[in-house]
């Protein structure tokens, strides 16, 4: 059985959108999931490219197109009441769970679907005692981890979230989720050249 691993952090609406897409899109294909949460912050740290929050104007487009991306599938979407917030105690708290589709839709929701401050002291409590981590999410072990799991992420070319996985390929984004079916489902194009060369710059331009 072939893996995707899923590369996330719940700071993103798209990812949760992505989540819950997942399993329509890929229906009748055979297929496990791995799911890896990082930090988006360190991808972007990394990569040098901002966050919508930075940019007004891009925020409000970002959270205005998810809503209207899951109405238009029926999913249920709130959005929270800090935005943006921290999102290490969720995925530390989900790494310390050993993250299944389980514990990553519990934590999901709570950010996305319950509309409360993702971070507030006694919801967070109310989450971990729902999910029972076997591990202290505030451990050193898991922080080391979560930083891990983001150093890996960038090493293997994760820029963004939510970022897909399969045999060493990699698919960007919600709308990336039929390409990745077609992969899975062993589509001519992937075999041949045309990945490579799709993904390869364009030759200098001449110069006269």
């Amino acid at each position: 059985m072939r893996r995707i691993t899923f590369w996330f952090d719940v700071v993103s609406p798209f990812a949760c959108l992505a989540f819950h897409r997942l399993p329509q899109e890929l229906v009748g294909l055979s297929y496990e999931v791995a799911y890896r949460p990082l930090r988006r912050a360190g991808l972007r740290e990394h990569w040098g490219h901002g966050t919508s929050a930075e940019l007004a104007p891009r925020g409000v487009w970002t959270l205005r197109h998810a809503h209207w991306t899951a109405q238009r599938h029926g999913i249920a979407l709130c959005t929270p009441a800090r935005l943006p917030f921290e999102p290490d105690a969720l995925l530390r708290l989900a790494l310390a769970c050993g993250p299944n589709r389980r514990v990553v839709e519990a934590v999901f929701a709570h950010v996305w679907r319950a509309g409360g401050d993702p971070c507030d002291t006694s919801r967070l409590a109310t989450l971990t005692a729902q999910l029972a981590p076997r591990r202290d999410p505030a451990g050193a072990a898991i922080g080391a981890e979560l930083h891990a799991a983001t150093d890996e992420a960038i090493g293997r070319g994760v820029f963004d979230v939510p970022s897909f996985e399969l045999d060493g390929r990699l698919f960007w984004g919600l709308d990336a989720l039929p390409m990745l079916r077609a992969a899975l489902a062993g589509e001519a194009w992937f075999d041949g050249p045309d990945w490579a060369n799709a993904g390869a710059p364009p030759p200098p331009a001449a110069r006269g």
